[in-house]
């Protein structure tokens, strides 16, 4: 993995646990509704507040879809020692044909001495495609993963959570409290506050998330995954916060993955690489 150098004690330790996620990692072995309806406010917009809780949520990643693109910031987090490290990417997603294209910023501790360029990753259905993964991986090639290979189905390897897998975990939402209104960006959102089934998920997502959720649901040491999500006027996602707990060595680690879109409507373009353009060769560790 990408994430081995690190300088003092508590920064160690939090590296090391990003590591033991599988984050920015290159194999498995790293890892050890419809958006139709709803009550209308009489403008054809759709009434948040007119719906339950459970309904909107199992309904967002339709939503989504219906919006078509969008742009995206991610942040990925944990904490050992007192201390935070945290991977950032930007970029746009298409939830229509659930593909994206970002660019993944490792912290320094991660990057190593002599630093590293942002990581270019995109999203296909059961696919990570990683460029400028370093460890000896040409400049001009692409490392391809098959996330339904990967115990954490691409939640936290990438160091980005796959924006539709994202939505598609609300699908498992319960125990859901309403916490309030507020404004995200200008935007008023309403939040709510739970619990995602891995499994329960799963089994109701989309036949292309499906694969990589049931490997993550397989995968973690808890399929209990708490959330908050923000859902503006219109039912589209506008940030959610999920809280995955995973076994590594010694006590379990919990790693906090947030998404937020804007943007939407924006055409997204992803050209997946050619055969010829695909890493085949050996990966270094470091």
């Amino acid at each position: 993995m990408v994430v081995q150098q690190y300088r003092d004690g508590g920064r160690a330790r939090a590296v090391r646990a990003l590591a033991a996620a599988g984050v920015i990692a290159v194999s498995a072995g790293c890892f050890g509704g419809d958006a139709g309806s709803g009550a209308s406010d009489g403008s054809g917009r759709r009434s948040v507040a007119a719906d339950r809780p459970l309904d909107l949520l199992g309904q967002a990643a339709d939503v989504l879809v219906e919006a078509g693109g969008a742009e995206t910031r991610t942040s990925m987090e944990t904490a050992a020692g007192g201390t935070r490290v945290t991977i950032r990417g930007q970029g746009a997603y298409d939830f229509r044909r659930q593909l994206g294209r970002l660019k993944v910023v490792l912290p320094e501790e991660a990057a190593g001495a002599d630093g590293h360029r942002p990581i270019t990753e995109l999203l296909a259905p059961g696919t990570l495609y990683m460029k400028n993964r370093g460890a000896g991986v040409p400049d001009d090639k692409w490392v391809r993963i098959d996330t339904t290979t990967l115990k954490d189905g691409n939640l936290l390897t990438g160091g980005v959570t796959d924006p539709m897998a994202a939505a598609e975990l609300l699908r498992g939402a319960a125990d859901v409290t309403y916490a309030g209104k507020s404004e995200l960006a200008g935007v008023t959102v309403h939040h709510y506050r739970g619990v995602a089934d891995l499994g329960r998920a799963a089994r109701a997502a989309s036949p292309q998330s499906r694969g990589a959720l049931s490997a993550a649901a397989k995968g973690f040491s808890k399929d209990a995954v708490p959330f908050d999500a923000y859902l503006d006027e219109d039912g589209r996602l506008r940030k959610v916060r999920h809280r995955f707990t995973f076994s590594a060595e010694g006590p379990e680690v919990s790693v906090v993955s947030t998404l937020l879109l804007y943007g939407f409507g924006l055409p997204v373009t992803v050209n997946l690489p050619d055969e010829d353009a695909i890493y085949t060769g050996e990966i270094r560790q470091g």
